[in-house]
């Protein structure tokens, strides 16, 4: 028998599936005509807008799943193969690995609004621990992701994180192997990240759910932090915030665009693009910029603790990097039986509204730390960060329960909503925030690098959101890379077939790639034969192996430049600077640059002044030749670099005019209800 408070539809489909699943019923009483505050401001999007990245990145990590090789030896490439070889590759990798930045930038202004409004307390408790337990999940989840591309950053990185589990007294180690799968990171190590990484996703939707239903059993907070006291403080969910949430998502994406399509590797490392080598470690080991401030806190303990007036150990200083930084989200999930003031939101306590922010001061603060080198006056500063976080917790806290007078409260959200002057206050501090937060993100990339880089910028053709490619440097960098560089340097992710996109015919391409021979079968007799190059090969590699090649260069390994130009800080003004850097000084073996770390580099120089002729019969310079093989490199690492600025143009242009429309429907609806 179908409810008698099921709502009935026009729509003969709709009511036909609703009389038998009331679904339909169900979503307008949740997120229909369910009753809201009034006085949302723009800080509650960021429910809407998490939810919605997370959607984006389950979903492209399904397509990328479909394409992913989890194994040691074929994960680098698969990850290449779906940036150049699979359809719009390129675009779902970059959504997805710029979606795991800015999922995190939604969850920590939504946590930041939940802790300035006092979301967490009496009667929201659960609703708080289950989002904290949501950040728990996000961070496991990124983390295996971080390790999936298989590049040097996330090789020692899955080495370092997991590493930290040995600290853990009696079982530490077990537990390592365990995670490991063996005794190293290696192939057990990677195929079951990318099965928990694939799995949890859908574990974070089954408790966003619960979330969600928390909050609407509880019903939600609002910027005053008071209850509310009749049917003139509230108005039902749509349309009025679901038109307000539509344009808030829209203005987020505005700039998850921006990123995606005119710096999608800003928020990367370049060392994720060289593939894991357990034989080199990097000079810095970070994590992706949403752990920094963790980071910092777990380095920040250099220190054993010792009971006092013995030389007992107490805690080893490994441990007490890990029980800090554990301890430090631990903290945020009981944050609600810590604060016991009776006063919500942040507008009327002070102190509390004070301390808060420099909290917040604090995390920015950590976050560049855990960026730095843990040596120094870095460690120290870390150090002091980390007392201020706990002292926050621990001391301002209870402090403020017992002693903090809190502003008069307003009678009703009703009376306030028509003090239009604290109205556009709220909208003005959300909008700082959200500025803020921008500009953290914007600085934050160069500090995950790890290594401050000086190089002198260039004027290249493809710079900025319009530049392109010029096909004639691109031909005469072709033309280096054939006559200087690739005697020693192998590019094996490009096909001779891609320089079509360099204005080669395909009789040209035939002819080229007929010049080379590779090494094909094996043939019906089970033997192995030499042929000509087809378009379809990719680049001949100069050596037979590595062993070959660093026999070939007194041990040093020329590293392919497929990706050279992603793989290194300044990409092409830094290929540049390297080979125009040459002093001419020599010792042992080694030859002096200005900008190479460390200064001594096996490689000679390789270019000279009128060493190679181009085909209009000039002598190319040391600086010309320079400057065409970088560009032929940058287009190299980023064939796909001309369509994603145009389809970026595109998109964002899109997404500006449709915010402006969905702007205007809003400030109707809400002028309707004034």
């Amino acid at each position: 028998m179908a409810s008698k408070n099921r709502e009935k539809f026009d729509n003969p489909v709709i009511e036909w599936v609703d009389s038998r699943l009331p679904i339909f019923t169900l979503m307008n009483k949740e997120y229909g005509v369910f009753p809201t505050p009034k006085n949302f401001n723009y800080f509650w999007n960021f429910g809407a807008i998490a939810m919605v990245v997370l959607v984006t990145m389950i979903l492209t990590g399904i397509f990328l799943a479909m394409n992913y090789t989890a194994h040691t030896d074929h994960a680098f490439d698969s990850v290449e193969r779906i940036m150049r070889d699979v359809n719009f590759g390129w675009l779902i990798r970059y959504i997805h690995m710029n979606g795991a930045s800015f999922f995190f930038i939604a969850v920590y202004i939504h946590i930041f609004r939940g802790m300035y409004y006092g979301s967490y307390k009496q009667p929201r408790e659960l609703l708080w621990m289950l989002g904290v337990a949501i950040l728990l999940l996000m961070m496991a989840t990124a983390f295996m992701g971080y390790v999936l591309p298989w590049g040097q950053m996330s090789y020692w990185g899955a080495t370092v994180i997991t590493n930290l589990f040995s600290a853990i007294p009696l079982v530490g180690d077990s537990i390592v192997t365990w995670l490991w799968g063996g005794f190293s990171v290696d192939n057990p190590t990677l195929n079951r990240f990318f099965a928990l990484h694939y799995l949890l996703p859908f574990v974070i939707f089954a408790v966003v759910f619960l979330h969600v239903w928390a909050l609407h059993v509880t019903g939600s907070n609002n910027p005053l932090g008071i209850d509310v006291k009749s049917e003139k403080d509230t108005i039902p969910f749509h349309p009025y915030y679901t038109m307000k949430d539509s344009f808030g998502i829209i203005v987020f994406f505005i700039f998850f665009a921006a990123a995606i399509f005119f710096m999608p590797n800003a928020m990367g490392h370049p060392d994720n693009y060289v593939p894991a080598n357990p034989l080199v470690t990097p000079a810095y080991i970070v994590p992706e910029w949403y752990f920094l401030a963790f980071y910092a806190i777990l380095r920040a303990i250099t220190f054993d603790i010792i009971i006092p007036f013995t030389d007992i150990i107490l805690v080893e200083a490994k441990l007490g990097g890990v029980i800090a930084m554990f301890g430090a989200i631990a903290l945020l999930f009981i944050l609600p039986f810590i604060d016991q003031h009776p006063v919500r939101s942040a507008r009327f306590r002070p102190w509390f509204k004070i301390t808060l922010l420099l909290l917040w001061v604090d995390l920015v603060f950590l976050t560049f730390l855990g960026g730095q080198p843990a040596e120094g006056v870095y460690v120290f500063l870390a150090q002091l960060g980390l007392i201020y976080y706990y002292s926050f917790f621990l001391v301002i806290l209870p402090l403020l329960n017992k002693y903090e007078k809190a502003l008069p409260l307003p009678k009703s959200i009703h009376e306030d909503v028509l003090a239009k002057k604290a109205k556009k206050k709220n909208k003005i501090s959300a909008l700082v925030a959200t500025i803020s937060l921008v500009g953290l993100l914007s600085v934050t990339p160069a500090y995950a690098a790890g290594e401050s880089v000086d190089i002198p910028k260039q004027e290249w053709s493809f710079s900025g959101i319009t530049g392109t490619y010029d096909k004639a440097a691109l031909q005469r960098g072709f033309q280096i890379y054939r006559e200087v560089c690739s005697s020693c340097h192998a590019m094996k992710r490009v096909h001779y077939r891609n320089l079509s996109a360099l204005g080669y015919s395909p009789e040209q391409i035939k002819t080229v790639a007929a010049e080379y021979t590779v090494t094909d079968g094996p043939n019906d007799e089970g033997e192995m034969f030499d042929r000509a190059a087809l378009p379809a090969d990719h680049f001949n590699s100069p050596f037979a192996n590595e062993n070959a090649a660093r026999y070939a260069n007194g041990g040093a390994y020329p590293p392919d430049l497929s990706l050279i130009t992603k793989a290194r800080v300044g990409g092409a003004d830094y290929i540049y600077a390297l080979l125009t850097g040459y002093t001419g000084e020599e010792k042992d073996g080694k030859y002096y640059n200005k900008v190479f770390p460390g200064n001594w580099l096996s490689m000679a120089p390789p270019l000279a002044d009128g060493q190679v002729m181009y085909s209009n019969g000039d002598a190319a310079s040391i600086e010309q030749a320079a400057k065409d093989v970088a560009t032929f490199l940058t287009w190299a690492a980023e064939p796909e670099m001309e369509q994603r600025k145009r389809m970026g143009i595109k998109v964002v242009l899109f997404l500006i005019a449709f915010a402006g429309i969905m702007y205007a429907v809003k400030k109707k609806i809400w002028r309707e209800l004034h």
